[in-house]
């Protein structure tokens, strides 16, 4: 049965299929290549449908999408109870813990280290405890198809296994800058299952890119960033006194995530590199909930790196079977506080960050190393000697810093006709409330101006890296059709990040609204040149104005921005709204008139 499931399988997917192992071996095919290899997206599904034949009562595979290469985005749930729903998981009052492996599928840890630990917890019976007070949900693989994308050759900086995926998806994506625009729909399907199942803890399994250390682990929480303070207690008690000490006293040597502020001098320290909400924990901290980003090191053996990704996550569930209480309540704290906030007319959110100027001294366990002049790159050459130990301590550039905060509106309103943004908030699954009527409305607005777009495409967009923001309360009408997004909702902090024209990744930053800077009207120059004179005839102060941008020689020299400077001061002008942000504020005054239809 099992043979003629996976031969249809292999039909199915266009992949190859392994043969059938033996029914009492359980041994994962990177144990059976002793983790020379990793095994292709058909053999670890293989391996995953045998397990769950075999333990249907603890384990359950099933899928949470579809790639656009047609492969199903497999999803694993182990429960000691049965508990594969989100509903029935939340019922349970059990902790519920999401791993995600391969997001970026060269760094294929996690997979192999999820196929020993479902069967550890389930037919091998070796960590059955692990599930008595929490339910493991596990992505094997994100980015399927980049997983299949295959070769020796995707990540020079990594020792094995022989053959890697690639990092970015079939579109050319990376999923883990996609979770605030969500333009891949591998993304646009995680956030419909995350949303269903909302976990108390998530874990994103990575390996390290970088410099050379003995650290087999390292690892990083969004501990001084936007999470709710309950929420961050709950991370350093759990994670920083009793998970990392448990995890190091299994063998393995961790380390915070070693960001380096020159990649030439290690001595020069450290800093936070300030996720943001494009990351996968920057995003789960916008849904107050607890996240760890764990970076194994790219020069340890993949046996090792395995083992720590075993290791890290079976310590990880030791301590939430032991304090899932306690991140339970903390998360209901935290949720019932943002629902509270938008009762505040004082309310205020940081939408932006960056790293401390200030630092706090860090022992760093690293290796002696020398700089060379190279005349290849005209650069630094660093190069270590891991056989000679040396412990540095430098400076850590730990806390982040708010650069940019807004007051909080009682509600958005999105005009009709913006579907782009409309079918952003449907997509984070966001609460929002669509008004019949038309609607003349008090509300806040903003004014933008001077934008100045990333010359280079990111992630397959030009990013607005900069422009003016004004803000201004104005009377204005709405079609029917508007729709209200209110922040008295546990996501709130995801509808201010995407809407708010500041936030480092809201829509407006990455493109997605570029056509309010555009012009769609202009006047001939003929028309132009009367429209000057009689501008300046009614306006005296018009022309001290118009001498004073003369003063500057480009404009002095441009014949259409001497023109422009009158037909932008006009009327005809004003009714283009040119550079007006169509997302408005509304207080809770207006969010009462617009939910009357008024």
């Amino acid at each position: 049965m099992i043979v003629a499931r996976c031969i249809l399988f292999a039909v199915l997917s266009g992949a190859g299929c392994a043969a059938a192992a033996p029914k009492d071996d359980w041994t994962t095919p990177a144990e059976g290549a002793h983790f020379r290899t990793t095994p292709s997206y058909a053999r670890t599904h293989d391996y995953l449908e045998r397990l769950a034949t075999a333990a249907p009562e603890t384990i359950r595979l099933t899928r949470f999408g579809v790639s656009p290469e047609g492969r199903d985005l497999m999803l694993v749930v182990a429960a000691k109870d049965g508990e594969f729903t989100p509903e029935a998981a939340r019922a349970s009052g059990k902790a519920i813990v999401m791993v995600q492996s391969g997001i970026h599928a060269g760094e294929i840890e996690g997979k192999d280290a999820a196929l020993m630990l479902l069967r550890d917890v389930s037919v091998a019976a070796k960590q059955p405890h692990l599930l008595d007070h929490a339910i493991l949900v596990w992505l094997p693989i994100f980015n399927v198809d980049g997983h299949e994308n295959s070769g020796p050759y995707n990540r020079i900086n990594q020792l094995g296994p022989d053959e890697m995926g690639f990092r970015a998806t079939a579109q050319n994506l990376n999923l883990n800058r996609d979770y605030m625009k969500a333009d891949a729909p591998e993304m646009r399907d995680w956030l419909a299952m995350y949303d269903a199942w909302l976990p108390d803890l998530f874990l994103d399994i990575h390996t390290t890119d970088g410099t050379d250390y003995p650290y087999d682990l390292t690892w990083y929480t969004e501990q001084w960033g936007p999470l709710h303070p309950a929420v961050q207690q709950w991370q350093h008690d759990a994670f920083e006194r009793a998970i990392l000490p448990a995890f190091d006293r299994k063998g393995h040597r961790s380390s915070p995530y070693l960001d380096l502020v020159d990649h030439r001098d290690i001595t020069k320290g450290i800093g936070n590199f300030g996720s943001g909400p494009r990351y996968s924990t920057g995003y789960v901290s916008l849904r107050n909930r607890a996240a760890l980003l764990v970076e194994t090191h790219m020069l340890k053996t993949y046996e090792t790196r395995v083992r720590a990704t075993y290791d890290f996550v079976v310590a990880t569930l030791e301590q939430v079977n032991r304090d899932g209480a306690a991140l339970r309540k903390a998360i209901a704290q935290a949720d019932a506080d943002t629902v509270a906030r938008a009762q505040r007319a004082d309310a205020t959110l940081a939408i932006a960050y960056e790293t401390s100027k200030q630092s706090v001294p860090f022992k760093l366990e690293g290796y002696a190393f020398r700089q060379e002049a190279s005349a290849i790159s005209g650069d630094t050459w660093v190069r270590y000697d891991p056989k000679t130990p040396k412990t540095y301590t430098v400076p850590f550039y730990r806390d982040l810093v708010a650069t940019q905060s807004v007051s909080l509106p009682a509600a958005y309103l999105v005009p009709a006709g913006w579907t782009v943004v409309l079918d952003k908030l449907r997509v984070h699954h966001l609460r929002t409330e669509r008004v019949a009527t038309p609607l003349h409305l008090a509300v806040e607005r903003y004014r933008l101006g001077a934008p100045h777009w990333a010359d280079a495409p990111f992630e397959g967009r030009h990013l607005l890296k900069d422009f003016t923001l004004a803000g201004e309360r104005a009377e204005a009408d709405f079609a029917a059709g508007a729709v209200l997004v209110p922040l008295d909702q546990p996501a709130a902090n995801v509808a201010v990040n995407l809407l708010e024209p500041r936030a480092s990744d809201s829509l407006l930053a990455w493109g997605l609204l570029d056509g309010v800077f555009e012009q769609k009207e202009y006047a001939d120059a003929r028309v132009s040149e009367r429209l000057a004179r009689e501008m300046l005839a009614k306006d005296p102060a018009l022309q001290k104005a118009f001498e004073e941008r003369l003063a500057d020689p480009a404009f002095a020299k441009s014949a259409e921005a001497r023109l422009a400077f009158f037909y932008e001061r006009s009327p005809w002008y004003a009714t283009q709204h040119v550079g007006l942000y169509p997302i408005v504020r509304l207080d809770a005054a207006a969010l009462a008139r617009a939910r009357a239809g008024r």
